[in-house]
């Protein structure tokens, strides 16, 4: 697939980012590159062959789900500016 420098500057204009006219040449080479190899990659038969979610193939170490509250109070309250006994107070935001 071809990338012209005028798809190249339309790109830009959409993303709100400014490309030289030198710059946006080595990009539409370069875009032009990316596209190739996809479809390159589009080429290769995947039949019966199951999504990957990771490489490789070591489980996550289950913990059980249980809601504490971190069973310091003390400590997460000395960082805060300003508490009312075991809570945080913050400024009124809704009038």
């Amino acid at each position: 697939m071809s990338v012209d420098k005028h798809v190249v500057k339309k790109i830009a204009r959409l993303a709100r980012i400014h490309v030289s006219e030198k710059k946006s040449e080595l990009l539409s080479a370069d875009l032009g590159n990316i596209l190739n190899w996809i479809e390159q990659l589009e080429e290769v038969n995947t039949d019966g062959v199951e999504p990957l979610s990771s490489v490789n193939e070591h489980a996550l170490a289950w913990r059980e789900d249980i809601v504490t509250d971190g069973e310091m109070p003390e400590k997460v309250l000395k960082n805060a500016p300003e508490n009312a006994g075991e809570f945080f107070v913050v400024p009124k935001v809704i009038e």
